[in-house]
Order: C-alpha cells, then structure tokens, then sequence
C-alpha cells in the first residue's frame, strides 16, 4: 500500500500559483498585486490571498509601496551573489555526502533525472527545463540525509528561479548544464566523494557566473 499524501491548503496552492507568476516573469517587478484582483483571477475568495501575499512579502518577493501597496520585488544582485557563496560551501558538502550515502534506488532515479532534464532541455520547455534543474539539485541535497541541506535550501531556489530561467532557456548553457549534471551523478554513484565534490563546486560557480552575467545585462537594459 503508497502511503497518503496530505493535499495542499488553498492557501499553499494560492501561494504557489503566485509564486510561480513571479519567478516565470509573469509577474515582472514592480507589477502592484492586489487582493481583489488575484483573488478573481484564481477563483477563491480573499482570504487565501491575503494570507498568501502575506507570506510572499515575509520571503522578499512582495514590497510596499507607498499608496500602491504591494508589488513585486525589483531582483536583488546582492541577495543572490549571497546564496551562491551559500551554494558553494552547502553544495560540495551536500554531494560528498551524497556520494558516501546514496542508495541504489536513489541513484537509478538521479539517472531518471538526468535523463528528463536532456528530453525537456532538447524540446526547448524552459519551464520543464528549469524544474527539471531544480529536481536534480534537491536529489543531492536528500540523498546527502541530512534533512537540514534540503530545508536550508528550498526557500533559496524560489529566488534563483527568477534569474536562471533566464539562462535555462538557451541551449548552449542547457547542454552543458546537463552534462555536468551527469558528471556529478556519476562521481556519486561511483561513491568517489573528492570527485563529487570538486564537479559540483565548478557547476556551482560557473552557473553563478552565468546568471551574475544575465542579471547584469538585465540591470543595463533597465538603467
């Protein structure tokens, strides 16, 4: 018998259909969001709303703005310069755990991952494209079993989505982006936890360099 997954609130389904909108460029920055209109555009009454901008203005997506209200948060350069540090000593660490601890059933699906990361970055689906990235990153984190590298990094991983969809979405970094993941999963899987860790630092920074160079490109035009 599969255990029972709890379904989602309304409100987590609310906070998610917004979020999502927020990170795919939906919801550009400095968009104003109000209660009343999201609340008809997703069909609920105002009180999931409500609950769900609270949260998203907690996490630094929402700001006020004076008489306006809320709108969308402009990216922060410096917030993200600061998880890529994060990321390059979370990650190294995660994966050498990782490469000590990982079951065979957890890497036959890392293997499942990589390959549906290639089929969705080949069909051009960028927002496939970039869940798919995201996936693979949490595989590590939980194969590593240490639960706190996963909860530490969940939150993290909304703000990247805002800037590396972005560069997700040309497949020259795609391609390379993946081979580099299934270099690491077999680093992993060969149990060789220097090779895991070394691999993952050099995909870490160079994916910080690439969206680094996205972001200034996007504060050029906006200047």
């Amino acid at each position: 018998m599969e255990s029972l997954k709890p379904r989602k609130t309304l409100v987590e389904q609310v906070y998610e259909r917004i979020l999502d909108a927020i990170c795919e460029g939906v919801l550009p920055a400095g968009t104003r969001v109000t209660q009343d209109e999201l609340a008809a555009r997703l069909q609920v009454s105002r009180q999931p709303v409500m609950s769900a901008l609270g949260l998203l203005r907690q996490q630094g997506f929402l700001v006020e703005h004076g008489r306006r209200g809320l709108e969308v948060a402009p990216a922060d350069r410096r917030h993200f310069d600061a998880i890529y540090e994060f990321r390059s000593v979370l990650e190294p660490w995660a994966a050498a755990l990782a490469a000590d601890r990982a079951t065979p059933r957890q890497i036959e699906r890392g293997r499942a991952l990589v390959e549906q990361g290639k089929r969705v970055a080949a069909a051009g689906d960028a927002h496939a494209t970039l869940q798919a990235d995201i996936d693979f990153h949490n595989f590590i984190y939980e194969a590593s079993g240490n639960p706190l590298v996963l909860e530490s990094m969940q939150l993290h991983w909304q703000h990247l989505r805002r800037s590396m969809g972005e560069v997700l979405q040309r497949p020259r970094f795609t391609e390379k982006v993946w081979r580099e993941h299934a270099a690491i999963l077999d680093a992993i899987a060969a149990g060789d936890r220097n090779a895991a860790s070394r691999l993952i630092a050099e995909h870490v920074r160079e994916a910080s360099e690439r969206v680094g160079a996205e972001l200034e490109a996007a504060e050029r035009k906006a200047a």
